[in-house]
């Protein structure tokens, strides 16, 4: 007999992700205070088998101009994610947790419902949300694509797997005299912002606010789970990153540079030194987040791309976002969705 609740405790929900691992930070408790701090309402669901937590989804209401909706970012969570799913009792625990949805849905008077699940981009998994009724989104909300980078080699063989061209850059920053730094003080985040601003202009992309990234990196950072990497030449910021450390991973989240210094390869060795950190930790792998399709040569994503996957590692492709409608005024939300994927090129 299964039982769906909210969960109160930060200790039994991150105990739980400690166990499962899952390749996000998007379901973290500290995911979810940031966005109770930056007024989304959230609401934490745990599947009990008994006295036993079997899965966690973390739900967020998501109000925009278009419409509101409710939206699952990377869950649910299932303790083993892949075989899990096959296994029937778990099938009938997701079928379960969407009935909550629903029910969570029409009390929020919201017009549909949006999951983007972790679960393998697999026939299998398409299945399993076309039988409950979902359709694929018409845009993702979060990477459905990662590149991964097992840490469980030794620093020798990680330099050995990666491009003959990131190991050149690497080298040639540290004999530049590029110094990577790294701290847990939001106040760094100035630094980072003022080159994260030239790369905005660059790249035309929407930006976060500098109060933004300074109240998610707090969040974390006061748990140990933040770090802003900042790469110098000459005493001048030129490369940054913020990066999440949870769930046995590191995570790129956000980066930046200074285009004035493009000949100066900071970021290869602000990332080389993103990666030992994570491997002082303990964690099993870093994950660079989004990257284009393969062969995708116009895609937006294309340059940086081809940056992290010189590093060596894999994709992780997941399933598309899913959804569920409910309401006439999804198909609003649906035209607004193609149109904004095609001007950006995704």
């Amino acid at each position: 007999m299964y039982l769906i609740s909210e969960v109160k405790s930060k200790e039994l929900w991150d105990s739980f992700l400690a166990e499962a691992k899952p390749h996000t930070f998007l379901h973290s408790w500290n995911w979810g205070e940031f966005q109770r701090e930056s007024e989304v309402n959230i609401w934490r669901f745990g599947v009990y088998n008994g006295n036993r937590l079997t899965a966690l989804m973390l739900v967020l209401r998501i109000d925009a101009r278009r419409g509101s909706f409710l939206f699952c970012p990377h869950g649910p969570i299932f303790l083993d994610q892949e075989s899990g799913i096959r296994n029937q009792a778990v099938e009938f625990v997701f079928k379960a947790l969407v009935v909550r949805l629903k029910e969570l849905a029409k009390k929020e008077n919201v017009g549909f419902i949006r999951i983007s699940s972790l679960l393998s981009d697999s026939s299998y998994h398409r299945s399993l949300f076309y039988n409950l009724g979902f359709r694929r989104s018409p845009i993702h909300m979060h990477p459905e694509r990662a590149w991964m980078l097992d840490l469980s080699r030794s620093e020798d063989e990680l330099l050995k797997s990666m491009r003959k061209q990131t190991r050149h850059c690497i080298r040639n920053a540290a004999m530049a005299g590029v110094a990577v730094s790294q701290s847990t003080d939001s106040r760094d985040i100035g630094e980072f912002y003022k080159i994260y601003k030239a790369t905005v202009a660059r790249q035309d992309f929407v930006p976060f606010s500098r109060e933004y990234l300074e109240k998610e990196f707090s969040l974390f950072a006061k748990d140990g789970q933040a770090a802003v990497f900042l790469g110098r030449y000459n005493g001048e910021v030129i490369s940054g990153a913020i990066v999440i450390f949870a769930n046995g991973s590191g995570f790129y989240h956000h980066g930046a540079s200074n285009p004035q210094f493009a000949k100066v390869p900071a970021a290869h060795l602000l990332q080389w030194e993103i990666i030992r950190e994570a491997k002082k930790r303990g964690f099993l792998w870093y994950n660079f987040w989004g990257v284009a399709p393969e062969n995708a040569v116009r895609h937006p994503w294309a340059g940086l791309s081809l940056f992290k996957k010189g590093f060596g590692g894999s994709s992780e492709e997941y399933i598309p976002a899913q959804d569920l409608v409910l309401k006439p005024v999804y198909w609003i939300t649906y035209c607004v969705e193609r149109i904004r994927r095609w001007k950006r090129g995704l």
